[in-house]
């Protein structure tokens, strides 16, 4: 770490001194637009199509799926994964379909897929590129969120390709200055103003007119922060931060926290023509006295890409706000799925940037790959809500040269996870045996199930056993085969009761269901059967 010209005794204390988490500082309040009180089901073009889509293969699976009976069965999304844009942004520096494969317009191909009765999902990254190389959104968030909103979007899928993370060095300040918008006059505070905490520390310097400055903010470890900024009313203010040139080849990042709204300010790579620099934003004041904060949040990379994705949720919301007043049509708020690839732990700040939060990398169609994918995902339970997800990613039920069993497993699983149900199979050509495992209505109303708990493993072996609570007190419960032989599986009832997690209560009544055989039987003191390789049971325990 660079010293960024603090005194040698601040940079010493740096080796010692844990930084502060973003979430420390950052507002803990869960994410919320409102609309998902279930993990969200549809199908995206990616699985199966890659680069290779258009806009008549977007509408004719759109078809497909009405006529199938997917949208009858909760299937109502419809999403463009990466490649339905073009390589040029338009004259406006906005985002647009590919030139030739979607020559008539998102925007009309939205409403054609919206007359059939399904939302349309859009895809972009976290990154200058997106995976496959064209535009992205980093550092255009609330143009692209605009644009999305404007189309009629309704689910949204933010990739993690050409990221670049936030910097963790904090700019020298001097001063800061308030200015109405639109006025000339503004006024000046000097940073002796300000009161400093954590490694912060006043750096004299002649030639500063205020001879001072605040150094050691860098990696949320020191901040400063003035009690005494008065406007004579409500308004939007230009916000200058005034800076002292140091370290000019590297970036820099200020967080402008004004009341209880937060601002990003960065600041580039600088070169020594003169001593110091100037950086603007736009705030909001209140009437009367403000408390404005300034220092780094950035302690390391999960706090850099927890910021960024929350940063194109908070552009979301705004966007599907300011399309609504801007048409006097009713919202249309956005699901929210955070492609991260559980690089940074998303599980543990998620639900306060999206609605979802993917926790590995890409799912392939082969077996030992999902599975790899379920055992990450199975453990994460306790960080799935109503409205907040963890997400597998998309299923690869009916891909690749998966058996019927290893078929029925992944849907079951996936639905006992509480996983978001985004198909990825061509669905125009989806056999009678798929359609049946990926509609079943038992496994469908397990994962939709109100109380969005997902399900934990109580045993886990060559048979796992995994336990769900649903609503009303009912619960789930599946045996799964992770051997290619034929295996028993067996958990007792008391297991079950004593670990609590389900809520299965002792002596209480249940009627039980196998859901894909459709066997009833009493619960007696256990739950069994013997499994085929790589298959599974979901029994079900409605409480009388």
């Amino acid at each position: 770490m660079k010293r960024n010209s603090m005194c040698p005794i601040c940079f010493l204390k740096t080796v010692f001194t844990r930084p502060s988490k973003v979430g420390d500082v950052y507002p803990k309040v869960k994410y919320d637009n409102g609309i998902l009180t279930a993990p969200p089901m549809g199908w995206s073009s990616w699985n199966t199509f890659k680069n290779n889509i258009d806009e008549d293969l977007i509408y004719e699976t759109a078809a497909a799926m009405k006529e199938k009976g997917l949208l009858d069965a909760g299937y109502d999304r419809v999403n463009m994964d990466d490649c339905w844009h073009s390589s040029l942004r338009d004259e406006n520096g906005d985002l647009q379909g590919d030139l030739t494969r979607f020559a008539g317009g998102i925007g009309a191909l939205v409403k054609k897929i919206n007359a059939l009765g399904f939302k349309v999902g859009i895809y972009s990254s976290n990154g200058t590129l997106t995976c496959e190389d064209l535009p992205a959104s980093l550092g255009n968030e609330y143009r692209d969120a605009y644009t999305f909103a404007k189309w009629g979007i309704e689910f949204f899928k933010y990739d993690f390709c050409h990221n670049v993370p936030l910097p963790y060095y904090a700019p020298v300040v001097y001063g800061i200055e308030l200015t109405r918008k639109g006025e000339k006059e503004g006024k000046f505070y000097p940073c002796t103003d300000a009161k400093l905490e954590g490694l912060a520390k006043f750096m004299p310097c002649k030639k500063l007119p205020t001879g001072c400055f605040v150094s050691g903010m860098d990696k949320c470890r020191g901040s400063m922060e003035y009690n005494n900024v008065y406007s004579e009313d409500d308004g939007e203010y230009v916000f200058t931060l005034c800076c002292k040139k140091t370290n000019s080849q590297y970036e820099k990042l200020a967080m402008i926290t004004v009341n209880d709204d937060v601002y990003l300010c960065p600041v580039p790579p600088q070169k020594f023509w003169n001593l110091t620099s100037r950086f603007q934003i736009f705030v909001k004041l209140k009437k009367g006295v403000n408390r404005v904060r300034i220092f780094n949040p950035v302690s390391g990379r999960a706090d850099s890409a927890m910021l960024q994705y929350l940063t194109m949720g908070n552009a979301l919301k705004a966007a599907t706000k300011k399309v609504a007043e801007e048409t006097g049509k009713e919202e249309k708020p956005i699901v929210y799925s955070i492609c991260e690839w559980g690089k940074n732990q998303p599980w543990k700040w998620g639900a306060l940037a999206g609605n979802m939060w993917r926790t590995t990398g890409d799912i392939i169609p082969r077996w030992f790959w999902i599975k790899m994918i379920y055992d990450k995902t199975v453990k994460l339970y306790g960080y799935a809500s109503s409205g907040a997800y963890n997400d597998p990613d998309m299923l690869e039920v009916g891909n690749g040269n998966l058996t019927k069993e290893q078929n029925k497993s992944h849907f079951a699983l996936w639905c006992m996870m509480a996983a978001p149900l985004i198909l990825g199979n061509d669905i125009r050509s989806m056999t009678d045996d798929i359609l049946k495992i990926v509609t079943n209505k038992e496994l469908i109303a397990i994962d939709q199930d109100s109380l969005g708990k997902a399900a934990k493993r109580i045993v886990k072996g060559s048979v796992d056993v995994l336990a769900r609570p649903l609503a009303k007190g009912s619960a789930a419960v599946c045996l799964f085969n992770r051997k290619r032989s034929t295996r028993k599986g067996s958990v007792s009832v008391a297991d079950l009761v004593s670990d609590g997690y389900a809520g299965i209560e002792s002596g209480a009544k249940y009627d039980c269901k196998e859901v894909y055989s459709g066997r009833e039987y009493a619960l007696g003191d256990r739950l069994e059967a013997t499994l085929e390789g790589d298959a599974c049971e979901v029994i079900v325990l409605t409480k009388r």
